[in-house]
């Protein structure tokens, strides 16, 4: 493979705040997101999937919520509730949305533990869905403004930090880079707040197409993925 790098620039919460749900939906209209994954069990849930509907090219997947904040929703250690919620949750995006998501990951990344992500890829290869951290997709986290806990650092997510990963970190193959665009929503209780609004400038930077033409980079939806990958290792 020369040359070939293809990214997603997949928007995590949808559906977890009516600011959240905007910022997508703006970042996708305007800027580089390509897909994004859904919140069922939060109070905008609906408004998330309303955005989905509006926005036909957005591949929107399921984002699994075990934790909201600094809760647990379930026992997380129990792994007959993590699997019937695991399960809640996917039958609950199919009733919203009226179809199943195009790929699956989780809030705070609680498909990572060493008993509920068996759970996860199960789900994901009975249903024939791509899942967060699994092949031919790299996962890439780096774009985030907080690497303190609790502290926002504007730089880490800015125009020129997200060049310096694509240029920099980027070789022939498939990414997906987690972003978190948004507005901020008073009715939001949230750590990771403020800095959704720094993300959404950045991916909607008018400057940022013509990076990616330079680079060579290409941008895909997790909906393309299978087109995508039969590409990379085509004749």
């Amino acid at each position: 493979m020369s040359g070939r790098k293809l990214v997603v620039f997949n928007a995590d919460d949808l559906g977890y705040s009516l600011g959240i749900d905007r910022g997508i939906a703006e970042a996708h209209e305007r800027g580089v997101v390509t897909s994004a994954t859904m919140i069922v069990n939060a109070p905008t849930s609906a408004d998330g999937a309303r955005v989905a509907r509006e926005h036909p090219a957005l591949s929107v997947g399921l984002h699994v919520n075990f934790t909201n904040e600094a809760q647990s929703l379930i026992d997380l250690d129990d792994e007959k509730a993590c699997r019937r919620e695991l399960w809640d949750q996917y039958r609950r995006f199919t009733d919203l949305l009226g179809r199943k998501p195009s790929h699956l990951d989780s809030h705070q990344h609680v498909h990572r533990h060493e008993m509920r992500g068996p759970l996860f890829a199960e789900l994901a290869d009975l249903e024939g869905l791509p899942l967060r951290d699994r092949p031919p997709v790299v996962f890439k986290g780096g774009f985030y403004a907080q690497w303190e806990y609790g502290v926002g650092d504007p730089a880490k997510v800015s125009p020129e930090a997200l060049r310096r990963i694509l240029r920099e970190e980027l070789a022939d193959g498939i990414y997906e880079f987690c972003v978190h665009p948004g507005y901020f929503d008073p009715a939001l209780e949230a750590v990771y707040h403020r800095e959704r609004e720094w993300e959404l400038a950045t991916l909607t930077d008018r400057t940022l197409p013509a990076f990616l033409a330079d680079e060579g980079i290409r941008l895909i939806s997790f909906s393309e993925l299978a087109a995508a990958e039969r590409a990379l290792l085509g004749p």
